[in-house]
């Protein structure tokens, strides 16, 4: 008896709200929310318990080309008419901000969030910015993650230099200050910094950087202040490289571009920054061109790609085996995202933890007779935001100013 084939897979829910083309996804918030960007420079936070908007404003002139979230309640957004904004965005912030949708008109005078920094960077090379935490190493209680979240520690951005096309910039915040250059290696035509990564380690730095000549490279700063050498250098790829993505393992990255091939490079340790016999650990021809948006899943597993033909693809992280095609846009992918697989405990705020002021035992006492006063009947709300915090979300924005939202793997 012949199996009967199973239908392909289809959204669990798609967000309408952009009448442009969605240049950048992102969750936050645990999983509670989900920011989209689009071309005319918009950006709406979700409540993905309700799929409504719970704040829309207007953060840049033209574009936006990334966004990122620091701490729990500030978010990183990068646009096309050179600014880098850092804005102030808690659950608290969203009831005096605009609910009107960009498909609906909304005037471009709609209040904004607190503007907390700006930057004024190059935007020339459409090449949106990487952020790491500037050598501090992550919290290993949930209390001390939940506070990290709450007073986020100074980060690090790189960006494409301001003069130099091919060459890069690492700014440091708060203090808006440059921390280093990285200068185009000039014994390689590489074209245009097209993508960017960066990661810290205690005193040591590591940028990754994907050109518009298909060449990607690392570059390693040993110690403050020192200069940066290129450690890694290949070319896999025959067009520019549009994405790219350090592993969580931290020993690896993956690029993709404008041409069908998908690579994943090595990040050799300190001990091998002179070793020039490294090549990429896995070439893959997969016989669709244009991915971009790529983005690995914070377990590792898997990562995902969106793509120029409408299709968003999933790939294994360790053996880039295609493990599945989502399909249904009917136009070009730009942006693709995955909800954070996290301890649930990550997923209550600060106002759960002991405040400064305030001892353990209190704090427990305290907590102990809200619980039982709140928590009698687990109602429908609960449930919804449970649900919407703890799926495996997987968010693909569109050329058609959709957003759609999968439940994969």
């Amino acid at each position: 008896m012949s199996s009967v084939p199973l239908p392909p897979p289809q959204p669990s829910f798609v967000l309408r709200g952009h009448s442009v083309q969605v240049h950048a996804v992102h969750f936050i918030q645990g999983n509670s929310r989900l920011l989209t960007a689009d071309a005319d420079g918009w950006l709406v936070s979700w409540n993905l318990s309700y799929k409504r908007p719970v704040a829309v404003w207007k953060a840049h002139e033209t574009a936006v080309l990334g966004i990122r979230s620091w701490g729990l309640d500030r978010i990183i957004t990068h646009g096309r008419d050179s600014r880098l904004a850092v804005w102030q965005l808690g659950f608290e912030d969203e009831g005096a901000l605009s609910k009107v949708l960009p498909v609906d008109n909304p005037p471009i005078t709609s209040p904004q969030p607190w503007l907390l920094h700006m930057l004024i960077v190059n935007t020339l090379n459409f090449c949106s910015f990487a952020i790491c935490v500037e050598g501090i190493p992550q919290p290993h209680s949930v209390q001390m993650a939940i506070q990290a979240r709450k007073h986020p520690p100074p980060i690090l951005v790189a960006v494409p230099n301001t003069m130099d096309s091919g060459g890069i910039d690492i700014y440091q915040l708060p203090a808006e200050t440059r921390a280093a250059v990285i200068h185009a290696d000039r014994g390689i035509t590489t074209g245009m910094v097209m993508a960017l990564a960066i990661q810290a380690e205690s005193s040591r730095l590591q940028v990754i950087a994907g050109y518009e000549s298909g060449h990607t490279m690392v570059y390693v700063q040993s110690d403050p202040g020192a200069q940066f050498q290129r450690l890694y250098c290949a070319h896999p790829h025959s067009q520019p490289i549009l994405s790219v993505a350090i592993l969580p393992s931290k020993d690896c990255y993956v690029t993709s571009a404008a041409d069908a091939i998908i690579a994943k490079h090595p990040l050799p340790a300190v001990q091998g920054i002179w070793k020039t016999d490294l090549k990429p650990f896995k070439i893959v021809h997969t016989k669709h061109s244009g991915q971009q948006g790529l983005q690995v899943r914070s377990d590792a597993k898997i990562f995902a790609t969106a793509g120029w033909d409408a299709r968003v693809r999933v790939y294994s992280a360790k053996t880039m085996k295609e493990l599945a095609v989502l399909k249904w846009h009917k136009v070009g992918c730009y942006a693709t995202a995955f909800a954070e697989i996290v301890d649930p405990e990550l997923v209550k705020t600060a106002d759960d933890f002991p405040k400064e002021d305030e001892d353990e035992d209190e704090a427990r006492e305290n907590h102990s007779t809200i619980a039982k006063q709140s928590t009698a009947i687990t109602t429908v709300q609960q449930r919804r935001d449970d649900k919407a915090q703890s799926t495996h979300w997987l968010a693909a924005g569109s050329k058609d100013g959709k957003v759609s939202i999968w439940d994969i793997y």
